[in-house]
């Protein structure tokens, strides 16, 4: 594939799901060595399966390692694994649904990139995706409710910026990108909102995976060598009203 050499390992958190899975295919499907990571076995399991619970450091460590065995190195990450609660209005939200959200979508995240982020400084050289969401930095969806993603993708957005000052001197780039309505089944449970939300997205539709996934593929490639702590958002112009 074009600046990314056939072969590079890359390792793709939420493998199962709708944004992960296809960002493993698409990478797969242009001579990447891939490794699936995700909770669940998915039945069309793109590359490498490997278990992991992002929310269990030990087994974040395990899957990193299993990785390194096999291929020798990691070359790229996409940080795919999410999730989103159920709309709650905010003054009822439990401390259990905002714990297990911000823990998968930002601490989960975060551990990935530790774990991965210490491969790649002792590589000099990688390459890492989040995928965090333009809920992040904008107030999105009518009814609103659902403080804790919202501030689960903002914190990720602020996290990467972090960790792509840390770790650019010493080889390893990072950035995210930031999709709008995606059609996966992270929006099945709210069918009855699709329409009011392509309504008001200038596109007038929802992304699809694959795009998501050429887009996370530009940003591990070398033609986006100088993209530094960039937040790529891709929202169909949603959040230009």
């Amino acid at each position: 594939m074009a600046g990314w050499p056939e072969g590079s390992v890359v390792v793709v958190t939420g493998g199962a799901g709708g944004v992960g899975h296809a960002c493993a295919a698409w990478q797969a499907e242009r001579g990447a060595q891939v490794f699936s990571l995700d909770r669940r076995r998915p039945a069309d399991v793109v590359g490498t399966f490997v278990e992991v619970d992002v929310l269990d450091e030990g087994s974040v460590a395990d899957a990193v390692a299993t990785v390194v065995g096999a291929a020798g190195r990691i070359d790229g990450l996409v940080a795919a694994a999410g999730l989103s609660e159920e709309p709650t209005p905010a003054e009822d939200m439990g401390l259990d649904v905002w714990s297990r959200t911000i823990g998968v979508n930002l601490t989960g995240v975060f551990v990935t990139c530790q774990q991965v982020g210490r491969v790649m400084l002792g590589q000099g050289a990688g390459r890492i995706v989040t995928i965090a969401s333009m809920s992040g930095a904008h107030v999105v969806n009518t009814p609103q409710q659902q403080v804790a993603y919202n501030a689960s993708k903002g914190g990720l957005v602020a996290m990467t910026k972090s960790l792509a000052y840390e770790w650019a001197s010493r080889g390893v780039r990072v950035n995210a990108l930031s999709p709008g309505y995606v059609d996966t089944p992270l929006l099945g449970s709210k069918h009855d909102l699709h329409q009011q939300w392509k309504s008001v997205t200038p596109l007038r539709r929802f992304a699809e995976p694959a795009e998501v996934a050429a887009a996370a593929a530009w940003l591990l490639s070398d033609e986006a060598g100088f993209c530094c702590g960039t937040e790529m958002l891709m929202d169909g112009g949603y959040t230009l009203a």
